[in-house]
């Protein structure tokens, strides 16, 4: 195809709406000519659930649970007066508390005022509010963010000890609905033995974002935790972002939330239209449907050539592997679908992946996100009449080509800045795609069979745990090897498990667990240094 054609090609498929400065181009994802009309039907039946979804139908059959993330940018939309009122008022609550951290009002037992913000979540939780964090950063002038997202013991270390007698000065938020993910409720522990360390108590440190009536809601309230914050349990996780969740963290940060949900509300208005062709989440289902053969057979890799939105891969490798990556449809059939997604940003993967992009596996489509400005101000010319910025103009513009000359297809999403405003249309950009997709595929995006399954089995592997160390303090002095613990505690079948278990006791000495290694390591007899 010579460039007169591509840039035929690029004018028809090519969506722009100049007033929010966003364009979305779908015309290196070679869609065929008569696409939109050959998936016009299963097109109209995805309008038609997103608008039953917009209304409070139960669009999470599994757990008979509506889905209104949509509302939380647009509250008169809620099929309930309540809802809306809540949405408004929750709104209000992080505003109004904000305001009083800010000037003040609320303060630490030991401090004048809250300097740092410590945020305490998983998943969406935490992904969100580190994505704005790290793409808005600089753009507020209020508390400084650090975040425990993990159970890694010297991940939490870090943290805390990076914090040191800052923790006095440090606000933290802890994020979950149900209260009882472990790893969340870890990080708060953690926190919480931290500040008793300084000499302080937790609970007038801290804030909740949780669902009413859960542990968390109880521990608040036993505590005397500064604010409580609502989830509702129409709103997951990935998808949360624009309620509490993420508003009140950007809020303290002093970032412009308002600015943030207006942009949601904008994209919203776009990917409600039902002409597929004016309709950017359409499009980029449709381009996605193409890509894989509606069966997720090519991976999507995001690259944004801005380093602002770095974190973005990872913040849309939740939402769009969270959503999509399930086993049966809707109507209880193995299908197994799901979009892998990966990404850096450019020109960085000029120097990493592009080669295997370029040259490697063809299993893959890309995401381009461009940035027209380049930064606030002017720009040094690194050479005569170029800056930084052409270079990166030119590596992306370079690299799609390159892509693209060897048969590798591609989205380019422009916008014009960085800003809360452009960060919400983003937000709400691919949460409104993941569930047009879902619809075309026929599977429900709104549940997570497969994390719960991971619990699950993470729960089981601690109840060996447990049953293993009783095992040894019953041997005392004789210790035993880990086929004699699995056997002893009724799991023979287990037995890997229990070595991985044993060997990971055994490298930290102060478990009281200790190993006499054998001819092998599987031989290693363990016993308890104090029985």
């Amino acid at each position: 195809m010579n460039r007169r054609e591509l840039w035929d090609r690029y004018r028809t498929w090519l969506f722009d709406e100049p007033a929010l400065s966003f364009r979305l181009d779908v015309s290196r994802m070679d869609l065929p000519v008569d696409f939109m009309e050959t998936m016009r039907d299963p097109m109209t039946a995805a309008f038609q659930a997103m608008e039953q979804l917009e209304k409070g139908a139960i669009a999470n059959p599994d757990e008979e649970r509506m889905v209104g993330h949509y509302w939380l940018r647009a509250p008169e939309l809620a099929p309930a007066a309540e809802i809306g009122d809540q949405i408004r008022d929750t709104v209000k609550q992080v505003l109004d508390f904000t305001a009083e951290v800010h000037d003040g009002s609320v303060k630490p037992a030991r401090a004048d005022r809250f300097e740092h913000l410590l945020v305490v979540g998983i998943g969406g939780s935490a992904l969100g509010p580190q994505f704005v964090d790290e793409a808005l950063g600089g753009q507020g002038n209020r508390l400084t963010p650090h975040f425990l997202d993990n159970t890694d013991p010297d991940g939490i270390d870090r943290v805390l000890n990076g914090l040191g007698d800052d923790l006095l000065s440090t606000l933290t938020v802890v994020i979950s609905k149900s209260g009882g993910t472990p790893e969340t409720r870890n990080g708060m522990l953690e926190a919480a033995a931290a500040y008793r360390r300084k000499g302080v108590d937790f609970g007038p440190h801290a804030v909740a974002i949780t669902q009413e009536g859960s542990k968390l809601d109880r521990v608040a309230q036993e505590q005397g935790f500064l604010r409580r914050f609502p989830m509702w349990d129409w709103v997951g996780g990935r998808v949360s972002e624009t309620s509490a969740v993420g508003l009140l963290p950007a809020a303290l940060q002093g970032l412009d939330v308002r600015a943030m949900l207006e942009g949601a509300a904008a994209m919203d208005r776009l990917t409600r239209r039902p002409e597929t062709s004016q309709n950017p989440a359409a499009l980029l289902a449709l381009a996605w449907h193409h890509a894989g053969g509606g069966k997720g057979a090519k991976d999507m890799v995001i690259l944004p050539y801005k380093d602002r939105l770095a974190l973005f891969s990872r913040y849309l490798q939740q939402l769009v592997m969270e959503s999509l990556g399930k086993e049966k449809d809707l109507d209880g059939n193995v299908v197994h679908q799901g979009i892998a997604v990966y990404g850096n940003k450019g020109s960085t993967d000029q120097h990493a992946y592009v080669q295997q992009l370029r040259d490697g596996v063809p299993n893959f489509f890309a995401t381009f996100i461009e940035v027209l400005r380049d930064r606030e101000g002017e720009s040094l010319e690194v050479e005569p009449r170029i800056t930084a910025g052409d270079f990166l103009g030119g590596f992306r513009l370079g690299t799609r080509e390159a892509l693209y000359d060897n048969g590798r297809n591609s989205i380019t999403i422009t916008v014009g800045r960085v800003d809360a405003h452009t960060v919400g249309m983003l937000v709400a950009l691919y949460e409104r795609a993941v569930g047009l997709y879902a619809t075309l595929v026929n599977i429900n995006a709104y549940h997570q069979p497969g994390v719960e399954a991971g619990k699950k089995a993470a729960a089981s592997v601690l109840d060996l745990q447990l049953r293993l160390l009783d095992a040894l303090r019953e041997r005392g002095d004789q210790g035993a090897t880990c086929d004699q613990l699995a056997e002893a505690v009724g799991e023979p079948d287990a037995v890997e498990t229990a070595f991985h278990i044993l060997e990971r006791l055994a490298a930290n000495p102060e478990r009281g667990v200790m190993a006499e290694r054998g001819s092998t390591p599987f031989t290693a007899v363990y016993r308890l240094a104090r029985p």
